[in-house]
């Protein structure tokens, strides 16, 4: 065994960047959704949000993918906590908890888009399941199919058209507007907004959010013309204060439009430590069968001026001399005074 004090340049800390789906099983497109009709209409969670399953919810096999759930500053499409007391119901709650998670400022509301910046009174969010992604979702890679009779409309995100995305605090927002919508293309009609409503969402990718701007949901559904870029999905929220139970009405035109696909990243640090085996260094062994028991002796004389021993093993060491971590090598890596090696050790975290 010999030691070696390593240098500050055998150190190198690099970073990469790993993506994948979200979704149960690694598919990469989510197309069957499925509720708990237990929860829907029985449970008090579904008067504040709605789980989504990628199989039946009875299914040994079922795990939650999403949660739907709908917000409403003025407190309509819930039944008040209190008659006496007005705009206080259970989407006033969801509302109120989502905007201070988001925009930090419970006097605040929601605005949606950069070309003509709209604010809605009501929202409806997609609150990736914690489990689904390890460090935060992929921009770009959302891509939500919404279908209601003969009405389609697919969103994502504008991290492909943007160099600058907008911040709350320090999480990222991207606008959510219609696939596709290129600037300078057919398609890009209005940059993929709306004129009448702004965007059609938000893309919080560092929190897992989805926040849709229901005034831009609730437009009538068709294609979107130079003159009418206003199309939406004829979404039909309900603001009455009444159980009207509109997560249920995301879920169904997400589940008719049997598409949607999302990323996740991880960013994954790695410690590199080079260690540089000279020529002149680490020739020897303390191994039995190279020296003599007794005196310590070479047991042959041509191991004295030509010794050959066989690396297996680099020990980390601190300067208390306790083994933080040990490399093998792949095979036992011959050494003599005429050869060198650099191996190099990977440490993931």
């Amino acid at each position: 065994m010999g030691y070696k004090r390593l240098d500050a340049e055998d150190f190198l800390v690099s970073a990469d960047s790993v993506s994948q789906t979200v979704w149960t099983d690694r598919v990469a497109t989510l197309s069957n959704f499925y509720t708990s009709s237990t929860q829907e209409q029985a449970s008090v969670s579904g008067e504040y949000y709605l789980a989504v399953y990628q199989t039946a919810s009875t299914s040994i096999s079922a795990e939650p993918q999403f949660d739907i759930s709908y917000g409403d500053s003025t407190g309509g499409g819930g039944i008040l906590y209190n008659s006496d007391i007005p705009l206080l119901s259970p989407t006033s709650t969801v509302y109120g908890q989502f905007r201070t998670l988001v925009l930090e400022d419970e006097n605040s509301s929601f605005t949606f888009g950069t070309l003509n910046p709209i604010t809605s009174p009501y929202i409806y969010v997609i609150s990736l399941e914690r489990a689904r992604y390890k460090e935060k979702l992929l921009p770009g890679s959302l891509s939500l199919k919404l279908k209601n009779g003969s009405d389609t409309l697919t969103l994502t995100d504008d991290s492909q058209n943007i160099s600058i995305p907008t911040y709350y605090g320090t999480q990222r927002a991207y606008q959510v507007v219609r696939q596709g919508a290129v600037p300078g293309n057919n398609d890009g009609i209005n940059g993929g907004e709306t004129t009448s409503a702004g965007s059609y969402g938000l893309f919080l990718p560092d929190t897992g959010l989805i926040i849709l701007n229901g005034t831009a949901l609730d437009l009538p559904g068709g294609s979107p013309t130079t003159g009418n870029p206003n199309v939406g999905i004829g979404l039909s929220t309900v603001r009455s204060n009444t159980e009207a139970r509109n997560p249920s009405k995301l879920f169904e035109v997400i589940r008719d439009g049997e598409l949607f696909k999302l990323n996740c990243e991880e960013t994954l640090s790695s410690d590199f430590v080079f260690v540089r085996v000279r020529n002149s260094e680490f020739n020897y062994t303390e191994n039995p069968s190279f020296l003599t028991g007794a005196t310590g002796e070479v047991y042959h004389n041509s191991s004295i001026n030509n010794p050959q021993v066989y690396v297996t093993t680099v020990g980390l060491y601190n300067d208390a001399n306790e083994l933080l971590g040990v490399a093998k090598l792949s095979k036992p890596l011959l050494k003599d005074f005429t050869k060198e090696a650099l191996v190099r050790v990977k440490l993931d975290f």
